[in-house]
């Protein structure tokens, strides 16, 4: 039974939208120690991009452990967050009281057509098989005149991210040639275009992305324990390693992480996200 009393239909899904729920099973405390900080940094901007304030319905997707619900709960909404795997919404709702937090996974979302004013997804669109039918359901259970907003990381990527590749290629990591992909048909560039253009084809209005950039500061243990944890795509590199190998990555991390260190210890590590947001019409 949904959260609106109806029978949900069948949840749509593809080998990657697999590969993801197995890649964060059980993860929520590795990523809170480790990726959630880089992912917050972004919150108050796509709160503010999908106009989000006192008394809104918020839908908050993917909330992972709750970083935007809580955020969204400060401005004095209404929240209501979803996530995909049970470690995250066990989290969220110990983190975030004021908001009710649902396991539920993209792209059926149990919920009303119609039922928010403000629908939010940050960097959640990056990790699923079918990225229309995503921002689709996000449109659907928003009222006519809503807001929807969303991040993903873009591509080519950027410094912090790409650090890792030069720290795999320094080690000898070959990259694991089975890793599920997008279908061709399924993807999108990974730019301000291409996710204005992702949203419009998704039937919202007014579609719009600008790029945040920002030094991401954190100590070099927390850098490295997403990765080592499974984090990302990153991490599935990781765990593919034999011990020798993991060896081999520390000290390139150490060696190339020198130059991003500063006085007081913490890694200043250059980022970007795209937000865009859009309204239904």
């Amino acid at each position: 039974m949904t959260a609106d009393g109806r029978v949900p239909e069948p949840v749509e899904t593809t080998a990657f939208d697999e590969y993801e729920r197995v890649q964060w099973a059980g993860r929520a405390t590795a990523f809170a120690g480790s990726y959630a900080a880089l992912c917050a940094y972004p919150a108050d901007a796509l709160l503010d991009a999908a106009r989000t304030g006192a008394g809104d319905r918020v839908l908050d997707v993917g909330t992972g452990v709750g970083t935007v619900a809580a955020l969204a709960c400060s401005r004095g909404a209404r929240v209501t967050a979803v996530d995909a795997e049970p470690s995250m919404v066990a989290m969220a709702r110990r983190r975030v009281p004021g908001a009710e937090v649902h396991l539920a996974t993209l792209p059926r979302l149990p919920f009303a057509d119609g039922a928010f004013d403000v629908a939010v997804a940050n960097f959640v669109i990056n990790h699923v098989g079918d990225p229309v039918a995503a921002v689709r359901e996000l449109r659907r259970v928003v009222r006519a005149g809503g807001h929807v907003a969303v991040t993903i990381w873009p591509y080519p990527p950027p410094p912090a991210q790409r650090l890792w590749g030069t720290i795999f290629d320094a080690a000898g990591v070959e990259r694991p040639a089975d890793l599920p992909r997008l279908a061709p048909d399924r993807d999108f560039p990974r730019t301000a275009d291409g996710l204005t253009a992702l949203l419009g084809r998704a039937g919202l209005a007014d579609a719009g992305c600008e790029t945040v950039v920002w030094n991401h500061r954190t100590d070099p243990a927390s850098w490295w324990a997403g990765p080592a944890a499974g984090i990302g795509s990153h991490g599935a590199v990781m765990q593919r390693q034999d011990a020798a190998t993991v060896d081999r990555i520390r000290i390139e991390y150490d060696r190339h992480t020198a130059a991003h260190r500063g006085a007081d210890g913490l890694l200043s590590l250059p980022t970007a996200a795209l937000l865009a947001s859009a309204v239904v019409s």
